[in-house]
């Protein structure tokens, strides 16, 4: 893919679009998360412990929806903002949209976890139990952990004249406790946080669990002695967690966010209240009333509330119910050669371009190598490097850091308002910046989301630039478990675009037109609207014509719109989509040609890939851009174009196999997106992410 100018795109026909053509992105990540789910419904395909681990991935998802986007629609609402989506639901409406059909996943994920998961967990020795299930041993060994370990570091709150409603913390379980006064006879409420000091589901041994909340309530005597103890129930809130800097007025980004970190503390409001389905009305009342939540926010579950528990239970040591062990390879183009040491990669990277398929092919070994060669040669002059997200055991800032100590001019732009991640990126920015690296957080009212690395090299024949562009973070830890996909090389038409990218990151230079690249803000919108504009002049001038797109998500209406118009002109488009989709394919007259698929597994798809057919000479590109707003105004995002026939040829394939009728995908057809996971005789279709485990390594053996 080649770069445009920053210029306005004319279109090259605009027929008359309907006004109910884009799908609720809020409803649609609820499909998305309805997904998930059906994931940890899924007996054939899915094993069991990673079905728990899928109905903890779901309530997680959940929790952060209701943080974000629940918190920002709230905002509007409370603001008084009363302008309609681009799917026509005005605030209020689609408020109560979320919460209806939130209330609808909730009572279905917590109907498999009773009656289908949890029964088969206990079949195969993993029971999650009740305080009345327990053994009379099992129940002196909770109380001997009680009083060790759990008693010391509660905090009952009471609540009376001299001691206000204490601060309800967003995500944590809490007892809520009603009790009477023997002498007085008055009645009193209070509240005893759950600590996470221990696991969610306390082991017994021998396979047996109990929730930690049931050791505390079967030992409230204990915590108020003296008190009678009238009922119990657990509770949990969620509060707005989005995280809000003016940048433009600070002085400091480093110190305004990690000012506004401190602020959130406390003060966030509530967007959900989650409680025992037999809460006590007299307990649940108070806490509508002290928590300021209206009673449509409340949601009844039964216990245990926060299926995000079960992550510990998934990653118990039980080979036979978690997906089979899987080691990645290094890439045969960067392998080892008949020695011991490792590769070289700049020479391997000096007369071809490697792409890389991750977890397919070993993160470790490739991009990781990459810079830990960079920082160990003395050859190697200068690193820069973006960071969006990054583990807590990096061996990537590790590898900076040691290039700065040996003198190499190190530049790491650390994106610190990384949503979540902002405390860890500031901790990571301060040791950069002990150890001597330069380092710049990026533009201002910009996040820099491109995930871009770059090596200065002095070369026999001069200086030479090395470059990594991908679709995923510099992470090792989450390239095990994200499918995402990156290009080595030292092609000096892109190692100059990145180098002049990062001047622009850096410095004072406005930069905005590239050769190989696609830049957002500048560039990415309209550089793909002219390329579907292409496919909709080949088309009718009956040369070969195509779109197809692999993102997390589509909402941006430009784009769609541009991909209706494609539709209409008769311009097969495929959109490969793991979350959010605003576009309604298959709608009479506007998108008949347009085909959507879903498909999601062990790995998490996260790769952003984009082809058009161009007339038979297939243009291909890959980055770190969804096409949503964000990304296309308010982040710096890169598309690369390939160039390499077999790269191109290599993400057709993957295109070809999403869209075959035989590979398990999720179908959508309007607003419904129906499952096809089996074939007609109940059997799994084909799962893309198994088939490139078993295939990939043989398929590169004869490629070299």
């Amino acid at each position: 893919m080649t770069s445009v100018e920053d210029k306005d795109t004319i279109a090259v026909d605009e027929p008359e679009l309907p006004a109910d053509r884009f799908s609720d992105r809020e409803l649609s990540w609820l499909a998305f998360n309805n997904r998930v789910l059906d994931l940890a419904k899924d007996v054939k395909r899915v094993p069991l412990l990673e079905r728990a681990r899928f109905l903890a991935i779901f309530s997680s998802n959940l929790d952060e929806f209701f943080m974000v986007r629940v918190a920002g629609l709230k905002r509007r609402m409370a603001a008084g903002v009363a302008v309609a989506s681009s799917s026509g639901l005005m605030p209020r409406e689609l408020h109560d949209a979320i919460l209806s059909r939130t209330r609808e996943l909730v009572a279905d994920a917590a109907g498999v976890f009773a009656h289908d998961v949890r029964p088969a967990l206990a079949r195969h020795g993993i029971e999650i139990l009740r305080w009345d299930e327990l053994s009379e041993d099992e129940r002196r060994q909770m109380t001997d952990l009680f009083e060790s370990r759990i008693f010391p570091v509660l905090t009952p709150l009471a609540v009376d004249p001299s001691h206000p409603f204490p601060y309800i913390s967003g995500l944590s379980v809490n007892l809520a406790v009603l009790l009477r006064n023997p002498v007085t006879g008055v009645r009193q409420f209070a509240r005893v946080k759950v600590p996470t000091i221990l696991s969610r589901f306390v082991p017994l041994g021998g396979g047996r669990f109990v929730p930690l909340e049931d050791v505390i309530a079967q030992h409230l005597h204990q915590l108020f002695s003296g008190m009678q103890i009238i009922e119990h129930s657990t509770f949990r809130v969620t509060r707005n967690e989005d995280v809000e800097v003016e940048e433009d007025d600070a002085e400091n980004l480093l110190f305004a966010l990690e000012k506004e970190l401190l602020r959130s503390k406390v003060g966030r409001p509530p967007v959900r209240l989650e409680v025992e389905d037999d809460i006590d009305e007299v307990m649940l009342e108070l806490l509508i009333s002290e928590l300021d939540i209206s009673e449509k926010e409340v949601f009844r579950v039964p216990s245990p509330l926060d299926l995000t528990g079960l992550f510990s239970i998934a990653d118990l040591d039980r080979e036979a119910l978690l997906y089979p062990s899987f080691l990645p390879k290094t890439h045969p183009e960067l392998a080892e050669v008949e020695t011991a040491q490792p590769a070289d990669l700049f020479a391997a990277l000096k007369n071809r371009e490697v792409l890389l398929h991750h977890p397919y092919d070993s993160f470790a070994t490739s991009v990781q190598r990459f810079i830990e060669q960079a920082a160990a040669d003395p050859a190697v002059l200068a690193i820069k490097q973006t960071l969006y997200r990054t583990s807590g055991d990096s061996p990537i800032i590790d590898a900076l850091i040691e290039a700065a100590q040996a003198g190499k001019q190190v530049l790491a732009l650390v994106e610190i308002k990384a949503r979540f991640d902002e405390q860890a990126n500031i901790a990571w920015a301060r040791k950069l910046e002990k150890a001597g690296c330069h380092v710049v957080y990026g533009m201002v009212g910009l996040k820099t989301h491109c995930k871009l690395s770059m090596v200065v090299r002095e070369e026999p024949t001069g200086l030479r630039r090395y470059a990594h562009i991908g679709t995923g973070n510099y992470n090792p830890k989450t390239a095990r478990l994200y499918e995402d996909m990156g290009l080595l090389t030292s092609n000096a038409v892109i190692t100059d675009d990145v180098a002049r990218l990062f001047n622009h990151l850096s410095g004072m230079a406005q930069e905005t037109h590239y050769r190989r690249l696609l830049v957002a803000p500048h560039g990415v919108r309209r550089g793909l609207i002219e390329s579907i504009n292409t496919e909709i002049a080949n088309h009718r001038e009956g040369l070969p014509s195509g779109v197809r797109i692999k993102v997390n998500s589509i909402v941006d209406e430009a784009v769609t719109d541009a991909l209706y118009r494609a539709s209409q002109a008769g311009v097969p488009v495929d959109l490969w989509v793991r979350g959010i989709c605003s576009v309604r394919p298959g709608v009479r007259g506007l998108s008949e040609n347009i085909r959507v698929r879903s498909i999601l597994g062990r790995f998490l798809e996260h790769s952003r890939l984009f082809w058009f057919a161009n007339g038979g000479d297939a243009r291909v590109g890959i980055g770190s851009s969804d096409l949503m707003h964000r990304n296309l105004d308010r982040r710096v995002e890169v598309i690369v174009g390939l160039n390499n026939p077999r790269h191109i040829a290599q993400i057709e394939g993957l295109f070809d196999l999403a869209f075959d009728a035989g590979t398990a995908s999720w179908w959508l057809e309007g607003d419904t997106w129906t499952q096809r996971t089996l074939d007609a005789t109940g059997e799994p279709l084909l799962d893309i992410q198994e088939h490139l485990i078993a295939t990939m390594g043989q398929r590169r053996a004869v490629e070299r």
